[in-house]
């Protein structure tokens, strides 16, 4: 998108959190990055007015899939982001962690992205509330 679509506050605060947690893959995302962002856009933005008035209104036993789906897509997502931060060689890059230290601080930033899609999925698998029983015929 042009870069005049984009508020100066915006930018200000985009340029503040690369500078302070040298998050390359906000500063210059690889193309593998962007495809998550517009996964994103794309996929997990409708879904959460959906999500959010399943949860409020209770007892919507339709939200299981679609909540499985949701979670399982983002913890992908995400492990692959950590696993890059964590192991890629960011011996090139103008500005990225380079000590264990601020590998693990950018990982701290992603986790609840991670955390909170994995709670979901318990939820969704193993609460009764959402898990239906399978009556089975007998012979």
């Amino acid at each position: 998108l042009p870069a005049w679509l984009y508020p100066s506050a915006l930018t200000d605060f985009r340029t503040w959190y690369t500078t302070s947690f040298k998050d390359p893959l906000m500063l210059d995302p690889p193309a593998w990055f962007l495809s998550f962002v517009y996964c994103e856009a794309l996929l997990q933005l409708p879904f959460f007015p959906v999500a959010a008035y399943a949860f409020f209104k209770g007892g919507c036993k339709w939200i299981r899939v679609p909540t499985i789906m949701y979670s399982t897509h983002v913890t992908t997502a995400v492990l692959a982001i950590i696993v890059h931060i964590l192991f890629a060689d960011f011996s090139k890059s103008t500005l990225s962690p380079l000590t264990y230290n601020e590998r693990l601080t950018l990982v701290s930033i992603y986790a609840p992205y991670l955390l909170i899609p994995l709670l979901l999925l318990n939820t969704m698998l193993y609460n009764r509330q959402y898990v239906t029983e399978v009556k089975r015929k007998k012979k």
